[in-house]
């Protein structure tokens, strides 16, 4: 069995794949980039990053290989086990490379390191938007010629004169304008200040009346916010066994209910839905320790 296949494939779905006993892959999104040295704009993509500190079992990577190779919950616990221990002793020797993952290795303290695959965008959102190249843009620096002052005598005697004859044409032509502004704005006043004389009056005149007022509904609306981690209990082939289990674990005292059809057409039964992924994962570990070590949690937007 290769992990990488189904540590790749969940990528797509999830933010953070965690391996059993060994640590998790979790997933950064970034914005589009663009990189000056090569000229290149880059899309949206996930950066993927390992922290070898998440090693309990949260039954998604488990679960998923189950269904993939038709095996129980147990059975594909005991192949992971299998596998992170052949990754351990490979890690003594020599580095672990996960197709379209990346690249895992010790360095000199013993601690893991960890070289992600760039050439893989696990963000769905970017599906089919590949690397634009563009060509580099070269500026040219236009020259400025100096500007010539040309001196003449008799130019010079004539100027002062038509600059005297033409401030004084300026400033007839504002005098007439400003006194034309002025006799419209007054006669613009005289024809508002009756409007608004006649409008008074219409009021003063008017009677109104309201013999029955509408009462005043005040509505506190508060957004809930999704409950997107599920505790999955089940899955079943027959919707009436999943209905069946519901009842049964509402009796036991669960929110439980159906959150839909899983794409190999089972109906999915939880016993409860959280907004918070620790919240939900610390009922995780108490419904494993006390109802049902085969629970895992489920992320569904």
């Amino acid at each position: 069995m290769i992990l990488a296949n189904y540590i790749k494939d969940l990528l797509y779905r999830y933010d953070c794949v965690i391996v059993p006993n060994f640590g998790g892959f979790i997933t950064n999104r970034m914005s589009a980039t663009y990189n000056s040295h090569t000229s290149n704009f880059l899309p949206p993509f996930k950066q993927i990053a390992f922290n070898n500190n998440l090693k309990e079992n949260d039954g998604l990577l488990a679960n998923y290989i189950a269904s993939v190779e038709g095996m129980s919950f147990e059975d594909a616990n005991k192949t992971l086990a299998t596998v992170v221990n052949n990754w351990k002793v490979q890690l003594q020797k020599d580095a672990i490379e996960l197709a379209q993952v990346g690249t895992l290795r010790l360095n000199e303290n013993q601690q893991i390191i960890f070289e992600p695959n760039t050439e893989v965008n696990y963000l769905a959102e970017s599906f089919g938007l590949a690397t634009v190249v563009t060509s580099e843009i070269e500026r040219k620096q236009a020259i400025v010629k100096p500007l010539v002052t040309v001196t003449n005598t008799a130019n010079n005697k004539v100027l002062p004169t038509l600059l005297k004859y033409a401030a004084t044409a300026a400033i007839l032509l504002t005098l007439g304008f400003v006194g034309n502004n002025l006799y419209q704005q007054n006669k613009q006043n005289t024809i508002l200040a009756s409007q608004e004389k006649a409008l008074e009056k219409k009021i003063q005149s008017a009677t109104f009346t309201i013999t029955n007022p509408l009462p005043t509904i005040e509505l506190n609306a508060i957004k809930e916010k999704a409950k997107q981690f599920h505790i999955v209990a089940g899955a079943f082939q027959f919707p009436a066994n999943a209905e069946k289990k519901v009842k049964q674990l509402q009796k036991e005292g669960y929110e439980a209910r159906i959150i839909g059809v899983n794409k190999w057409g089972l109906t999915e039964v939880v016993f409860n839905s959280f907004a918070d992924r620790n919240e939900a994962i610390n009922e995780l570990y108490k419904i494993q320790d006390s109802v049902c070590k085969d629970a895992w949690l489920l992320v569904k937007k």
